[in-house]
């Protein structure tokens, strides 16, 4: 078996699963242990999480990468501050990188998103990645802005369960709203990301 070959051979859900585990391993942890320890929790899993996409898949997602370094500098502050809003600002700095890095790419005529996506949606017309990055751009922007009004107004419990649940949900719906664009930009449905 070929290296190539060697890192195509895992199961098609280990991916998601090493994206949205440790979400929900956090919230777990939270649920039955407190936010520090849950916190903790956290950290340890987003690092079992990068090391076993080294493992199984070959190599770690931009977005596993960067939200592995949130996790860690930020739970860090939160376990030794013992002040759960490091956490919190987490999906807020995340949401404005990604925001950020789509729009330049927007302003410079290339579509970032294209490259965040690793070839995942191939077909797609030049216009329809632009399309895409725009979105997203835009998307990102207010789920920034609804994680800071949450930080705000809520309790970190409640928090923490509309960021698990609904905002990941919210993300999912967003992501299927954009098919029917992507699928006027040159995606068969072949090509279309399984949920």
């Amino acid at each position: 078996m070929t290296e190539t070959q060697a890192k195509k051979s895992y199961p098609k859900w280990l991916p998601a699963a090493l994206d949205y585990g440790p979400l929900i391993v956090f919230f777990l942890g939270f649920k039955f242990v407190g936010v520090f320890a849950g916190t903790a929790i956290f950290m340890a899993a987003i690092i079992a999480a990068v090391i076993i996409s080294l493992w199984k898949i070959g190599r770690v997602a931009p977005m596993t990468w960067l939200s592995a370094f949130l996790v860690v500098g930020f739970g860090g502050l939160t376990i030794w501050l013992h002040d759960e809003r490091f956490i919190q600002l987490k999906p807020t700095i995340i949401y404005g990188l990604l925001a950020t890095i789509l729009f330049i790419g927007l302003i410079r005529g290339k579509p970032m998103i294209k490259y965040v996506l690793e070839h995942a949606i191939e077909g797609v017309t030049d216009r329809g990645w632009m399309i895409l990055s725009r979105n997203w751009a835009l998307f990102f922007v207010a789920m920034a802005l609804f994680n800071e009004a949450l930080r705000a107004t809520v309790s970190f419990d409640t928090w923490l369960t509309v960021k698990v649940w609904g905002l990941t949900l919210l993300s999912m719906a967003f992501g299927a709203a954009n098919v029917p664009m992507l699928m006027r930009h040159g995606l068969s449905m072949e090509d279309a990301p399984k949920a």
